[in-house]
Parts: C-alpha cells; structure tokens; sequence
C-alpha cells in the first residue's frame, strides 16, 4: 500500500505543472467579467448560508445576504485557496497565473526596491522580485485590454513605483484601461472620508500628530472631507465604471478590490444597527460592519448588472486573497477567527491560505452547486481568458500553473484528483503565531505537508528560537484544523510528498530561505529527509 499511494503521488507533479484544455462550449459572445477580490477575507467571514449549509464554516455573527444570493445563483468552492498567505503574492498571481514560487513575488510589496520581510532569528529572505510586477510583464489585464474595457477599482498592490515615476504601483502600466484609488500600497491610512482616507489625518482627529503619509488613498480628492466610508466609495465608482463601459458599447473587465476587510479595523457606523442584540462589541463589531460594507458593495454591482440587462452575460468571482486576519487587530482570542482552519492570514496552515470562492456564470453554471477538490487563485488566470477566448502567449503559457476551471464551471470535471498546489513563503511576516514562519508546503489529494524551513519554535522560558527545518504532515479529510500531525506516523507519505514538494520548488526555480549561520539555503525537503 505504501509503494502504491507513493507512486501515485509522485505521478501528481506531472499533472500540476501547467494549464488543461477544456471544451466547454460557452456562450458565442464572450461574458463580461466582475471579479470581486476581498481583501484579507477569511474562509469564515460571511453567514453559513453562503456555504449552502447551516452548520457550514460561516459565522452567524456575520451577515452576507448579497453573497448568499451569488451561492444560490452560482458554484461554490469548498476547497478554494489563496495563491499565498499575503496579498501581493495572491494578486500578482492572479495577474498572471503563476505561482509566487516561479515568479519570486514570494512576500508583500510597498517601497521600490526594499525588501519588506521581518527579521527572523535563525533565517533570512532569499532574493526576490521585491519590487512585483512591472510595465511591460504579461498579465490578465494586458491580454484582455485588446477585447475588453479593464477597469480597476480599490486595492492593488500589484507592484512598487520609483519615486517620481512611473512603475507598477499604477494598474493603468500593467494593462488597466481605468485604475480608480489603486496604487503600491495594500491598506488604506483610514477608512473615513473625514480622514482624508489617510492615516495622519485620523491621527490628528485623535489629537496626536500625523505624519505617516505612507497608506494614504490617491485619487478620491473630492470625497475628502465628506461623512462617508471607503467600501461605500468604491462600490459607487465601481458602478460608475461599469456603467460607463457598457453604455460605450463594450465588454467589460472590472476587478473590484474593496481594501476592507484590511486593517485598520473601523467600524461602519450607519450598519452598527444591524448588529443590535448580536453581542458584538468594539474590534470584532467594526469588523462585522466591515464585511457587511463589502457585501452591500456586492449587492451594488450585481443590481447595476441586473439595471444593466447583462447579468446572464456577466461572468461574476468572487474571493480573497489570503486567509482571515487574526493575529493582531482583532477581537477575541487571537489565532482563532477562522476555525476549524488553524491559525490565520500570514500562516501556512489552512487558516491562512483557505478562503471563499463562488462562481455565478448564467447559462454555464449550474446554480446552487457545491464543488469539492482544491482551486487556487492562480486557476482564474487561464479560466478568464479562456471564456473570453483570448489565447496566452506561448512563452508565457509555459510558465503557467493555473488551470482552466471551465469544465468544471460547466459540470463535466471535477477538480483534478492528482493534483499538487505549491505554496511558499521564505519570508517571516514578523507576527508569532501557528505557522507564521518561512515556509513550503503542498498539498495532494487531501494530504498537506507543510515544510517549515527553521524549527524555531520559541522557548517561552528562554525567549530564544532553535532548530533546523521541520516537517508537518495533514491528513485534511478528517482533520481540516491540522490538529493531528502525521509526519512520524506515515513515514511514507511523508516521503512522497517530501519528493512532489522537492520537484515543485525545483521545477519552479524556487529561492529557499537562507540560515544565518551557514549562509546558506536551507536544502529542499528531500534533502532535509536525509
């Protein structure tokens, strides 16, 4: 039994390293597209309903009705994951169809040319492409430009600028049509219009001095100084946007990015009213209005689209770009939020890679269907520009991992079985908890190995950190909150996966953490299991 599964997961990098063909038959004229990227959305942030299940990973506490509406009408991924545990790596991703591993925007990006990792004790950052995307890289908007009006609206964080010029902290040299209020930056500096949108003003608001100028939103001058909140913002520009696209006559793209559910947590005080008799107080009450903001913004789009006539024309996704926030900022118990998934954004457990993913397409998605396998945003690459029937260019196309989900949407496939997702992060997000360390891990079937590439694990009594690389091994079919270790109890999956993960991170050309002390790369998991 064990040669067996071990020859079958190893058979698994061969069906992982690039794009399927498909044959669905889609509508004559391509859809328009709304993909609606929520930013640190955990897999638990909308109602239970969403998941089409009263006891599903939702939280009664949270009310999504617009997003349940896109659940009944659409296809829901129970098994959905972030390309990575932060943003930029996600995002450009999604841009691009190419893992972190392969593209080296392995960790989050916001100054030109300066390396955003937090001090580890034991290892540093490889070299990395701290400055992501750049004018003249392939992306989904570039290709779909030609076809399409590609407007942008909210967070982007796609890629740095030089000071003074242009790079890829603006959309519009990545290929957007319209960018509105994206730029370098991943969070916003407040999220009230009396703020300014900026961090320094709502520390003046405080009554301390403001000088941090560096999370302040460009482009929304004219609602400085108004009673209004961002989300609501955006989802009126968003509109406007599609709106104006459609009215021209075109087919539209628009990649809708509310900054919230990101921190600073502020609550939404017209919808505190909502959340009378909830229980909710302080953090964890502005963050329910948060995610009610977000969800009201949906709603805004998919009534436009409906206004509009286009809604059975209109491809919808929506998702998030890394798992739910819950180290700092929130309220309750920390590392908690996203239960079962253990720990949250910035871990290598499920809790900071597993998010939502719902799919509504009209004539091509069965409404109210549940698909189980893992997806990961880097499959909405080829899938998009599949159903808009613009082709990849070959040499880009060699470089994709993405796969086109289209035969899925329609019904005919399930996710593929064999299957390996690689995730890497060689970075350390400067936050303790579960799993927020440098790390590689894949995940085949239902099994996750999680290969963390320093065991420093911190001594409460002593303060200091210890150890060499590690391995964690999960079984997620009977223990999705990765409570059950299983790396000394199966030996041979273990070694399996150990070799899948090994040829993933080499085929990918994948830069591994550097020890300290050796100045040297910590070895690939199939060296470190000798």
């Amino acid at each position: 039994m064990q040669v067996l599964a071990l020859a079958a997961l190893l058979a698994a990098v061969a069906s992982s390293t690039g794009p399927s063909p498909t044959g669905t038959q889609e509508p004559t004229r391509p859809p328009h597209v709304v993909v609606l990227m929520v930013d640190d959305l955990g897999w638990r942030d909308c109602s239970p309903a969403c998941w089409g299940d009263p006891e599903g990973p939702g939280a009664r506490h949270f009310q999504t009705p617009n997003l349940e509406r896109l659940a009944r009408e659409g296809m829901r991924f129970a098994d959905a994951y972030a390309s990575a545990p932060v943003c930029t790596p996600t995002r450009t991703s999604f841009m691009t169809g190419v893992t972190p591993a392969r593209n080296q925007i392995t960790y989050w990006t916001r100054f030109f040319g300066r390396d955003q990792s937090a001090r580890h004790p034991l290892l540093k950052a490889p070299s990395w492409d701290v400055d992501a995307l750049q004018p003249g890289d392939v992306t989904l908007a570039s290709l779909m430009t030609p076809e399409y009006r590609t407007i942008h609206v909210g967070k982007a964080h796609f890629g740095t600028s030089p000071e003074g010029g242009a790079g890829g902290g603006d959309p519009t040299t990545l290929g957007f049509d319209v960018n509105i209020a994206g730029w370098a930056a991943g969070g916003p500096g407040s999220f009230y219009g009396i703020d300014d949108f900026s961090a320094a003003k709502r520390e003046e608001r405080r009554g301390n001095k403001g000088r941090n100028r560096n999370w302040d939103i460009p482009g929304l001058e004219e609602y400085h100084g108004q009673d209004v909140f961002l989300t609501d913002v955006l989802a009126d520009e968003a509109e406007r946007a599609l709106r104006e696209g459609v009215a021209d006559g075109e087919r539209v793209f628009l990649h809708f990015a509310p900054y919230a559910v990101h921190a600073p947590i502020m609550a939404h005080e017209e919808l505190k009213a909502r959340f009378e008799g909830s229980g909710l107080t302080g953090p964890e009450l502005a963050y329910a209005t948060m995610v009610a903001a977000v969800d009201d913004a949906t709603g805004q789009l998919l009534d436009a689209l409906d206004d509009l006539g286009i809604a059975d024309e209109t491809l919808v996704i929506y998702t998030g770009d890394n798992g739910g926030l819950s180290a700092h900022a929130r309220g309750g118990e920390r590392h908690t939020h996203n239960r079962p998934a253990k720990s949250g954004k910035g871990s290598a457990y499920d809790g900071g890679l597993r998010v939502p993913m719902v799919v509504r397409w009209p004539g091509v998605v069965e409404p109210g269907t549940l698909v189980r396998g893992p997806v990961v945003t880097h499959d909405l690459f080829p899938t998009l520009l599949g159903a808009a029937g613009i082709e990849i260019p070959a040499d880009h196309a060699a470089r994709v991992a993405g796969i086109d989900l289209r035969a899925v949407l329609d019904g005919r496939e399930a996710p593929p079985a064999g299957r390996s997702l690689l995730f890497h992060q060689p970075h350390f997000w400067g936050v303790n908890g579960p799993g927020i360390e440098p790390f590689s891990a894949v995940r085949v079937g239902d099994h996750k190995l999680i290969y963390f590439h320093s065991g420093a694990l911190l001594d409460e009594a002593t303060g200091k950190r210890t150890g060499g690389p590690r391995f964690e091994l999960y079984d997620l079919s009977t223990d999705v909150g990765e409570t059950r270790d299983l790396a000394a109890e199966r030996p041979a999956t273990l070694a399996a996966l150990a070799q899948v993960l090994s040829a993933r991170l080499e085929a990918a050309g994948a830069s591994m953490s550097i020890d300290l002390r050796s100045g040297e790369p910590v070895p690939v998991p199939r060296a470190a299991l000798r």
